[in-house]
């Protein structure tokens, strides 16, 4: 009788920062969520997570249900934060295959990619894209510069270190900007007051960004316009998943129509509340052909592999503009890739088995 594939599912339990040190939580945990990402890391009014890591507590045992129904041999494994003891677990155990579902370390998001290396100098095939795409599709500004070289269209941008570099005279921006960290995912570090319309307010967002965030500041001209999510799904013969577009038309009018953090992580806000996804989108017909034949080219060419999600805006005049690569998107049942796969006919448990299909089909 053949042996079993093995698959380990390797996460790493969010943090809280208390005023005693930081702290590992649990999902029976009590979360308060956080007012902004400073009072995640020093934890000013008690104790405090980033939401958007906290998907993984459910992710993690809906993941190791569908593999084992698939009839893989599996075993779930919480680095919390120490990558030695990974390493050991990893030489103990000997999986077959590793499915990656680390996000971070020690609420750095920039370890993700380094997680993934250790994968890689051990050996160890795992789910996803490799340390490489991780990292590069991480930082948003050489993304840009990347799929700039390839024609593909980003929104105008400036990258600013600090808000004394933010000059009115030298801008060649066209207001409202958008105002991001340049080194975080998830929507962290995007609110109501990402928009600005001004060089006052652009400044002190800019400063904002740099005193919360410690990275310099991604500053874009706005596209104003409808915002679609297209997932792809597979390496050799990659499949695009039907389109979904984020409906702002539940949002009070004074907001800006942007995916914020709340909108995405805090239920029963108004962005949450605010904001919902339709798939498939409604598009004509040649917009739809663009925006798949841009996601497509976009996932190879910023090496994405196994599945991903390219972001994008729609502007009035029907011209398409990448906002984001996402590789090793959120796949839970009620986030926007799950929503597209459903809608090409994919339960969440066929998801999860044609991933590991595809990084096994990658391994020698």
């Amino acid at each position: 009788m053949p042996k079993k594939v093995h698959v380990t599912v390797v996460f790493n339990e969010p943090t809280i920062e208390t005023s005693s040190g930081r702290k590992y939580i649990s999902e029976t945990g009590q979360i308060q969520a956080a007012t902004s990402h400073s009072e995640v890391l020093a934890g000013v009014h008690g104790t405090y997570v980033d939401l958007s890591e906290v998907g993984v507590l459910e992710e993690r045992e809906h993941v190791q249900k569908a593999l084992q129904g698939f009839g893989y041999k599996t075993s779930l494994f919480n680095m919390n934060g120490d990558i030695k003891r990974l390493i050991r677990f990893l030489e103990e155990k000997e999986p077959d295959l590793i499915f990656n579902l680390c996000e971070s370390v020690g609420n750095e998001a920039i370890h993700e990619m380094h997680v993934a290396g250790v994968y890689e100098l051990m050996g160890i095939p795992y789910s996803g894209a490799s340390a490489f795409a991780l990292g590069t599709c991480q930082n948003k500004v050489r993304t840009k510069q990347i799929l700039s070289y390839y024609k593909i269209k980003t929104p105008r941008f400036a990258l600013f270190k600090n808000a004394n570099e933010v000059n009115g005279d030298d801008l060649e921006l066209n207001f409202p900007l958008i105002v991001k960290p340049s080194f975080e995912d998830a929507s962290v570090g995007i609110d109501n007051a990402s928009i600005v319309q001004d060089v006052a307010a652009l400044k002190k967002r800019v400063r904002h960004i740099f005193q919360n965030y410690d990275q310099p500041a991604l500053v874009e001209e706005y596209i104003k316009g409808r915002e679609i999510n297209v997932a792809i799904m597979g390496n050799k013969r990659p499949v695009v998943l039907p389109i979904s577009e984020i409906d702002f038309s539940g949002l009070p009018a004074h907001y800006p129509k942007i995916v914020t953090y709340n909108a995405k992580w805090i239920e029963g806000s108004d962005e949450y509340k605010g904001t919902t996804g339709l798939c498939p989108a409604d598009l004509p017909a040649e917009i739809e052909k663009q925006a798949r034949e841009i996601a497509l080219k976009a996932y190879r060419i910023m090496g994405c592999r196994d599945y991903a999600r390219v972001d994008m805006r729609l502007d009035k005049n029907n011209n398409l503009y990448v906002i984001e690569v996402n590789p090793n998107p959120d796949i839970s049942d009620d986030a926007g890739f799950a929503r597209s796969a459903r809608a090409y006919g994919l339960s969440f448990d066929e998801i999860i088995n044609k991933i590991v299909e595809y990084a096994l089909e990658r391994t020698p």
